[in-house]
């Protein structure tokens, strides 16, 4: 049994218990026209794959765009825990080791677990939790320097909620006004207000 493999193909959602796959469907039919039962099916795929990466991404997503945030970031931070098995790194993502992770680009395993962070600093945003934000923003530049997963746009809205227009009327009419938007570590740098090399 390649551990890796089945955990990759569960993030895609492949390989499913037909039990489980039944339930998720069913959610996602029920989803806009009655949230409750929808719920009811996601708990019992939940009770069935406690860990199952693909229940997880459903619950978080129900739970994101019904507007419950807090739930959906106690499902980002069950997910992390997930993730960080499957990576062989520490349950906790404040003690994860600061370095990139390698596969950001194109392995499952390590795409899940990063993307699962911008979405829990993002939602510790919107909780007005902004040093839980701040810190899980900092670990996600260090895990991905290269900004494969997009986190440097988050830093930037974090950035601009603390320095307000000042920030928004600089950028306009600055040197930056007419150039193309940084992607990559270019990204990270301008997003916090850094200068870039690039």
């Amino acid at each position: 049994m390649d551990e890796a493999a089945d955990f990759d193909d569960a993030v895609l959602g492949l390989g499913l218990p037909a039990e489980i796959e039944a339930a998720l469907r069913e959610a996602g039919t029920l989803r806009g026209s009655d949230p409750a039962a929808a719920l009811a099916h996601l708990k019992r795929a939940q009770s069935l794959a406690p860990d199952h990466p693909a229940v997880l991404i459903a619950l978080y997503r129900h739970h994101f765009y019904g507007h419950r945030l807090a739930a959906a970031r106690e499902t980002a931070r069950q997910a992390l825990v997930v993730g960080a098995h499957a990576l062989g790194l520490p349950p906790a993502w404040r003690s994860v080791p600061a370095c990139a992770l390698p596969g950001a680009k194109t392995d499952p395993r390590t795409r899940f677990y990063l993307f699962v962070l911008k979405g829990y600093a993002y939602l510790s945003l919107r909780l007005d939790d902004p040093i839980e934000a701040r810190d899980a923003l900092v670990k996600l530049r260090e895990l991905d320097p290269e900004d494969r997963v997009g986190g440097a746009l988050i830093e930037a809205v974090r950035v601009r909620a603390l320095v307000g227009d000042a920030f928004d009327d600089e950028n306009a009419s600055g040197p930056d006004a007419n150039r193309m938007p940084a992607f990559g570590a270019a990204a990270w740098a301008r997003a916090s207000g850094r200068p870039s090399l690039d």
